[in-house]
């Protein structure tokens, strides 16, 4: 008689196949959200290679997605808690501490001898990303790492930078700092590796200390070479903090376990128990009902629960896209507008104004003529370092035959950093350069709406002029990054994105809010049946609730006018495109509502028409020249001496040394500069961050001061004069007593 173990988990599949002690099967597969279609899957593979037999073997299942499956198949379920814990007494009966990471959960387990047995004590985190391997796999791919290069990445010997381990979100945007910031990618996985170690050791053992031996459990444990440094480093480091002596004077390296088969322990846990069940209990049942919940008892599930699809009928669909779509691909994917224009004239001797835009996840740029004709743009996926990304794009540029730059700006995260580098011109908050870009097309906006990768800004305008604004950096809800991280870990191209939304006819209903409890709302949708078309259709239709009314904070929609402008990389996709004309419509009846004739590269036309606006005839660009910037050399340094001391933050500051013609270097710093590299600081939160010497300090502070008198704060001056104490007259007779 066979016994199978499986383990459908929120990211993969797992199942061993054990008959007599023996293991005869086991495979470990991504299910892309389908989790009935893989287990039906690895079901018919054993069936045809072990001889699997209804109404004979047995089957138990454990995972967070098995609780539905099982009964389907006659299995039993077992909580995995318990499975992991039943491996791990037979195969390690000496070790103490388990630390399994899942795909988007995690367990630390402590054993500790009792009497006759052990005792378990469990701490779980299945709520939030932060710590798990979709965490870690999510921030790789924003700095575009592939997986082979990922698991092969090192900790020791690395510089460690401050990444959030409590949350996913928060960790994605320390990351995001850091790009801007010029530090290597690989310091920055080797941070995300320290942060998943601290968040296990600091939150999950809850105060308790992980004993020898230890053992390491999970895909992430098992496949990423430098996590496994990181927890060897971690706990060496608190053993010896702790005086916690190696058993038998064994060296500690060897107490740390990371075994072979680390992804299986759960099924196997499953098998152990099962031997201990009665002959009766969980008999393998075949496939038959699962079969006919793939085929038709999730579909009529769906049918109840679910909403309607982004279409409801191919009428409307074909409307929509004769608005707002695209000749070629059927509209499915781009705005019509969306294609990347060509140089429509030759080079011209008088110049040109170019505007770069360095975002978070991509980096854009566009020329204009002196009349403000868009003549050349390009856009391209940042490669997590700012300095390489300039030197890409402006390759581009100078390809395209655009030698002569009257005047440049930038705008975008990389801004600051890149403005003395490259020697732009002006350097312009997001705001203002989208603001200036939709009202260059559109002059009668009422309302810009920009999503972005990593953030969304909300401009309600008054007489072609910015009134109020709404900016959200720092939640993913609503951003373009979080639906490029669902689609890729569906396996699906962005620019496929709205393609496969399209197909969806019903749609789960996700909760509009946080983009961790949007996550976890996603894994709980996906183990009821939903596909990944009907997932990102959905979450397509919650952006505008998320844009709109959870990082926007507007509940009265229709007072912020009648003409809303859509822009930004995201509003590239036609599925959140669809969503938001429904959302705005169905809250500003007769509203219009317009894409941006580019959206993607807005910032950069909005920099450019500044630069345009900026140039003074007869006064050349600040601009270092194009072969200036590829010879760039340059290499950056964060430590504890670039840590800012001049106020309690202690911001942790990057330098930024590149070699520049007729820098004089800084041969007076604690991390000096030679002569021929220029210095540019970055990581600082004020103006006091850029400064190493406190005669810089000085003069500085004295700027502050006299920009303080000629702009006072007048809310201070007045609550200063409410709470001002008055002086009443003493009496003489009083001053006596």
């Amino acid at each position: 008689m066979k016994t199978v173990g499986m383990d459908v988990g929120s990211t993969t599949v797992k199942a061993v196949v054990v008959e007599n002690g023996n293991i005869l099967w086991r495979d470990y597969k991504r299910h892309n959200t389908k989790q009935a279609e893989m287990v039906l899957e690895f079901l018919g593979c054993i069936e045809r290679e072990c001889g699997l037999a209804p109404a004979r073997d047995r089957m138990f299942f454990t995972g967070s997605g098995a609780g539905f499956l099982a009964p389907l198949v006659g299995a039993k379920l077992i909580q995995e808690v318990v499975a992991v814990a039943a491996a791990v007494e037979k195969l390690h009966p000496a070790v103490r501490f388990v630390s399994e990471i899942g795909g988007e959960d995690m367990k630390t387990v402590f054993f500790t001898p009792s009497g006759d047995g052990t005792s378990k004590q469990v701490y779980m985190q299945s709520a939030c990303s932060g710590g798990t391997g979709t965490f870690i796999e999510k921030t790789a791919r924003k700095l575009s790492i592939e997986t082979e290069a990922l698991a092969k990445m090192r900790y020791e010997g690395m510089s460690l930078h401050k990444v959030s381990s409590k949350c996913g979100i928060f960790a994605e945007a320390d990351a995001n700092t850091l790009v801007k910031s010029g530090v290597p990618v690989e310091e920055i996985i080797a941070s995300l590796y320290e942060a998943v170690v601290y968040q296990n050791l600091a939150t999950l053992t809850k105060g308790n200390t992980p004993v020898p031996q230890v053992l390491l459990l999970g895909g992430p444990n098992l496949f990423f070479a430098g996590l496994q440094q990181a927890w060897r480093h971690h706990l060496k480091k608190l053993w010896k903090e702790r005086r916690v002596a190696a058993p038998d004077g064994m060296d500690p390296e060897s107490l740390i376990l990371v075994p072979e088969d680390a992804v299986y322990y759960a099924c196997l846990g499953c098998v152990e128990i099962g031997e201990g069940e009665n002959p009766d209990v969980a008999v393998y049942q075949g496939t038959e009902k699962l079969s006919w919940w793939i085929e038709k008892g999730q579909h009529e599930q769906k049918a109840k629960e679910g909403a309607s699809g982004l279409i409801s009928g191919d009428d409307e669909f074909q409307a929509f896209l004769a608005r707002y779509g695209c000749p070629s691909n059927n509209g499915h994917s781009h705005p019509r507008m969306s294609g990347t224009p060509a140089a429509v004239s030759p080079p011209m001797e008088s110049g040109v104004f170019l505007g770069c835009d360095f975002g978070s996840t991509t980096a854009k740029a566009v020329v204009l003529c002196p009349k403000r004709e868009l003549l050349f743009s390009c856009y391209v996926q940042s490669k997590g370092n700012p300095i390489e990304d300039a030197k890409s794009i402006l390759r581009q540029v100078r390809e395209a035959g655009f030698e002569q730059i009257a005047g440049l700006a930038l705008t975008g995260y990389g801004k600051d950093l890149l403005k003395d580098i490259i020697g732009a011109d002006v350097g312009l908050v997001e705001t203002v350069a989208h603001a200036t870009a939709a009202l260059h097309f559109y002059p009668d906006a009422d309302v810009i709406c920009d999503v972005g990768g990593c953030d969304v800004k909300i401009m309600l305008l008054r007489q072609g002029t910015v009134s109020d604004f709404r900016l959200n950096s720092q939640c993913s809800s609503g951003n373009g990054a979080f639906l490029q991280g669902v689609a890729e870990r569906y396996g699906t191209p962005l620019e496929q994105y709205a393609e496969h939304a399209f197909k969806a006819r019903s749609v789960p209903k996700l909760a509009m809010g946080c983009g961790v409890f949007l996550q976890s709302d996603i894994v709980n949708q996906q183990r009821k049946g939903w596909s990944s078309e009907e997932i990102m259709a959905s979450l397509a239709a919650v952006l505008p609730l998320n844009v709109w009314v959870y990082a926007g904070q507007l509940q009265n929609l229709a007072a912020a006018g009648k003409k809303f402008v859509l822009q930004g990389g995201t509003h590239r996709n036609l599925a959140v495109v669809k969503a938001q004309v429904d959302f705005v419509q169905s809250k500003v009846p007769g509203a219009e509502i317009v894409v941006h004739p580019h959206p993607g590269e807005a910032g950069a036309i909005g920099a450019a028409l500044c630069a345009r606006e900026s140039y003074r005839e007869g006064q050349p660009s600040r601009f270092r020249g194009f072969d200036t910037i590829e010879a760039l050399d340059y290499h950056s340094t964060t430590n504890e001496h670039t840590t800012c001391r001049w106020c309690p933050v202690n911001c942790r500051r990057t330098f930024i040394d590149v070699v520049l013609p007729g820098a004089k270097g800084r041969p007076w710093s604690k991390i000096p500069v030679a002569e021929g590299r220029e210095r540019v600081i970055s990581g600082n939160s004020c103006p006091k961050g850029l400064l190493e010497d406190a005669n810089e300090m000085r003069v500085v502070k004295a700027e502050m001061e006299e920009v303080k008198r000629a702009y006072p704060n007048i809310a201070e001056m007045v609550r200063e004069d409410a709470f001002r104490h008055p002086r009443v007259p003493v009496e003489a007779e009083d001053r006596d007593t």
